[in-house]
């Protein structure tokens, strides 16, 4: 058994909607148990589709099977229906997944954690896909992983859900930098992606070099 392949990531995500799109953040740090370092450069926040991303947390490899099953069915249904699946079609579909995945039998617990945010024909939507496969909408903000309530300590005070995506792209690196702050099992660097119509871009991609040099 590669451990490596199992581990547990403390981390800090976060989502807010808004004037036009999504703004995604996520820190860099991977770590077993929250206090042991196996990774510095990870990327946490995902694209899914054209118009969908996606942040994660959780076991690894759960993470990465779940992510490349939702991934495929998404794409499967565009080939048979020709449209893009909606949004809510997307999370409602990955929570099921995540709902089968932590009640199957395992010695190793399938813990994982999505927020996944996109624009379609509708508008502009957020959604936190809980542990327990829940799947919950969010019309303002919402933040995951070992950081979350330092983040949304941040979000409560500062957020403005009428704000133009570039101030979210600020506001998110202020939410995440004040998880890192505090939050051994986040660190390293901050991501940010956003959603608009113009597609999923990372917007902002900064690392922390922690090391010292004599």
């Amino acid at each position: 058994m590669n451990a490596q392949d199992h581990v547990r990531k403390g981390t800090t995500t976060i989502g807010m909607l808004c004037k036009g799109g999504v703004v995604m953040a996520a820190d860099k740090r991977a770590t077993i148990g929250g206090h042991i370092v196996v990774e510095k450069n990870i990327d946490k926040v995902l694209k899914l589709t054209d118009n969908i991303a996606i942040t994660v947390a959780g076991s690894v490899s759960d993470i990465q099977l779940l992510v490349k099953l939702i991934g495929a069915e998404l794409n499967l249904k565009k080939i048979r229906t020709g449209k893009d699946a909606s949004v809510k079609e997307a999370a409602n579909l990955l929570g099921m997944m995540v709902y089968n995945n932590i009640r199957k039998f395992s010695t190793i617990m399938g813990i994982t954690g999505f927020l996944m945010g996109g624009v379609d024909q509708s508008g502009v939507h957020l959604y936190n896909i809980g542990v327990d496969g829940s799947v919950t909408e969010s019309d303002g903000y919402t933040a995951d992983g070992s950081g979350f309530m330092m983040a949304l300590g941040v979000l409560d005070t500062l957020y403005k859900k009428d704000a133009p995506v570039a101030d979210g792209v600020k506001l998110g690196v202020q939410a995440i930098n004040a998880a890192m702050q505090r939050d051994a099992a986040t660190g390293e660097g901050i991501d940010v992606v956003t959603v608009t119509k113009d597609g999923v871009k990372k917007v902002f991609a900064k690392k922390v070099d922690s090391f010292v040099r004599v």
